[in-house]
């Protein structure tokens, strides 16, 4: 009886430890599988965080490049503004553009810049306006027009007393006019040796505007040679003209003569008879009808 009874007890304590064991084992591998799944869950959570942080660095990024849009596009902007008044030679507006775009910090580098270039393009509009008057001068200059010359110089340095080129221009017409006087005198003299009277007296008539008070001392002997040629010329014309009784030339000689020698003394004599000249003349066209 005791030996069954030890049997049973055995057997029934081996079932006790095997039914132990089964639920041992069931709890390791719950165990182990609640560990498999909370390893997944980290990992996909590792994952979620690693797509999150992407996702915040995109956007990040994102504002990053559309601040950086704006501020080109701002700049872009600002830049045509200022440009737009400097094609039209409106440089106080350029300017006071400048001075705005310099009070906000991001922009004043671009000030800087656009300063730059407002007053290289301020300096080539200056040139060019200069270069204009003193084309407009040198024309003037090439006719001899010295006092019209002199009236666009004087203003030209009113207008750029700090031009260099400007101030120039007086020495300038000064120059121009001693060269024009060199010509005459060379051309008065060929004319005397070539003993062209006419071209002579045009000479010294011209002469008179360039010559010093000494100068024309120095070329009186010569002149009266010249007005005596051409005195005596014209007298022998007007004495054929009256022998032939051709009173249209020699009333056209006589007014020659007292224009061009009013205080000779032929003259003098050819307008006592200017009214009978004009009679004469009178009478000839009326005797033609």
């Amino acid at each position: 009886m005791s030996s069954t009874m030890i049997f049973l007890g055995t057997v029934l304590a081996l079932s006790a430890v095997l039914v132990l064991i089964w639920r041992i084992s069931s709890i390791i591998d719950t165990l182990k599988d609640n560990s498999a799944k909370l390893e997944d869950v980290a990992q996909a959570l590792s994952k979620i965080t690693e797509g999150l942080s992407e996702i915040s660095q995109s956007t990040r990024l994102s504002e990053s490049a559309k601040a950086i849009a704006f501020r080109d596009t701002e700049r872009d902007s600002l830049k045509e503004a200022v440009y737009l008044k400097l094609n039209q030679l409106d440089f106080e507006a350029a300017d006071e553009l400048i001075d705005e775009i310099a009070q906000h910090h991001e922009h004043s580098d671009l000030a800087t810049d656009l300063r730059k270039i407002a007053q290289l393009k301020q300096k080539a509009a200056l040139n060019d306006r200069i270069q204009e008057y003193v084309r407009q001068i040198e024309a003037l200059l090439s006719e001899y027009q010295w006092g019209k010359a002199s009236v666009r110089i004087e203003g030209l340095i009113k207008a750029y007393p700090d031009s260099e080129q400007a101030l120039a221009m007086r020495g300038r017409l000064h120059t121009c006019k001693e060269e024009h006087k060199k010509e005459l005198l060379s051309a008065w003299d060929d004319a005397v040796k070539r003993e062209d009277t006419d071209r002579g007296l045009e000479i010294l008539k011209e002469l008179d505007a360039y010559l010093t008070p000494n100068e024309a001392l120095a070329l009186q002997e010569a002149a009266k040679d010249v007005f005596r040629n051409k005195l005596h010329i014209l007298g022998v014309q007007f004495s054929m003209a009256v022998a032939d009784k051709d009173w249209n030339t020699a009333l056209e000689v006589g007014e020659h003569i007292i224009e061009d020698f009013p205080n000779s003394r032929m003259a003098e004599e050819i307008r006592t008879k200017m009214e009978v000249l004009k009679q004469n003349v009178q009478y000839h066209v009326v005797s033609s009808e």
